[in-house]
């Protein structure tokens, strides 16, 4: 009994030894210093500022449209016949050449009656003008004589005298003449020419149907030349000048176009303040409704440097570099674009950051990389 005593007795002092070694074991540990790590320098890409003559470039943008386009309607009233050509879209007609003929039989026999009413009134004369006013019976007989009832009527014989106007007013020469013009007139709307060499681009009748007046008929341009509407702000609109060269791309970028601006409207638009210019351009690859993207020339700024516009912080400043640390100065940022900023007051020589740098601040210690 008394050897177990001992023996417990024993183990615990072993324990309470051991427990005590553990625990300064422990306590040193807390001591030990933690490793520090190695202080990171980033590379930064810089340029030395040199000031010049930095081009204003403004975009804009639109749809082209023909620069001759003329909306087909009709003023009379019939059926629309067949012509040379058919009246579909993309049909091409020559300047002069019949775009559209509607029937005018019944009409045209009323010009017809008009001007045999007008060939009687002056076969009645003729006697009277051979007896009374033999000296202007000659020029009246030529013209009676050169009456053709297939052709549009000629001028009437110039009147030289009150008297021969009273008598040949006075037989009611004069208002059966204008009545049957005004009607020759009319009859030459059942016609629809082409005012230009052009292209159809809408038909919205076919060959049979009856067309009513007013209605309209179709879409006829000229698919030579063509307009670009763009709207500028209003601040550039004075810096534009009629005839300047502008280039124009398409929406892929694939293809460049020149063209040069042809008007400049002098109304601000009220709500947008831009006013709107149109640039002419004359490709044959060109079509109406085209998207195209402009390069305006507005100006030119002096003393000036053109940056990205991810370098410009708040507060109009960006970051430069003084004996490899970071510093920021203040700028003047005078037109900004897409991806660009020009900026004035940036002092000649002075090393700037050409690339945006990730958790930059005022101090960092950076080293410098020459070149973008």
């Amino acid at each position: 009994m008394n050897t177990r005593k001992i023996i417990l007795s024993v183990l615990g002092i072993v324990l309470i030894i051991v427990s005590i070694y553990v625990a300064i074991a422990i306590v040193n540990s807390k001591n030990t210093p933690k490793p520090r790590p190695d202080k990171v320098v980033k590379t930064v890409f810089v340029e030395t500022v040199q000031n010049g003559v930095v081009p204003i470039i403004v975009p804009a943008n639109g749809n082209l449209m023909a620069k001759q386009r003329v909306e087909l309607y009709s003023e009379v009233q019939g059926v629309f016949r067949n012509g040379n050509k058919l009246f579909k879209a993309g049909q091409e007609y020559r300047a002069g050449e019949v775009i559209i003929r509607i029937d005018a039989s019944e009409y045209s026999a009323s010009v017809q009656s008009a001007k045999s009413n007008l060939y009687n009134l002056l076969t009645s004369i003729m006697p009277d003008l051979r007896l009374d006013y033999p000296e202007i019976f000659e020029k009246w007989e030529g013209y009676l004589n050169g009456f053709d009832m297939e052709t549009p009527t000629p001028p009437l014989p110039e009147m030289t005298s009150d008297k021969e106007k009273y008598f040949i007013s006075g037989r009611g020469i004069l208002t059966s003449y204008y009545n049957l013009k005004n009607l020759e007139q009319r009859l030459s709307k059942y016609r629809i020419l082409a005012p230009f060499n052009g292209i159809l681009t809408e038909a919205l009748v076919t060959e049979g149907t009856l067309i009513r007046s007013g209605q309209k008929l179709g879409e006829f341009i000229n698919p030579d030349v063509y307009e670009l509407e763009v709207a500028i702000s209003k601040s550039y609109s004075d810096l534009l000048k009629l005839g300047e060269s502008v280039k124009l791309t398409n929406l892929d970028g694939t293809k460049t176009y020149e063209g040069k601006v042809a008007r400049i409207n002098g109304n601000v638009d009220l709500a947008s303040q831009t006013i709107k210019a149109f640039i002419e351009v004359k490709d044959k690859a060109l079509k109406e409704g085209m998207y195209l993207e402009a390069q305006l020339n507005a100006k030119q700024e002096t003393d000036a440097i053109e940056v990205d516009r991810g370098l410009l912080l708040e507060n109009d400043r960006i970051f430069v570099v003084r004996d490899s640390i970071l510093d920021v100065i203040d700028v003047k940022p005078v037109y900004f674009s897409e991806k660009k900023v020009v900026l004035k007051e940036v002092p000649d020589g002075i090393t700037i950051v050409s690339k945006p740098v990730v958790g930059a601040y005022v101090g960092m210690l950076v080293k410098q990389y020459q070149g973008q």
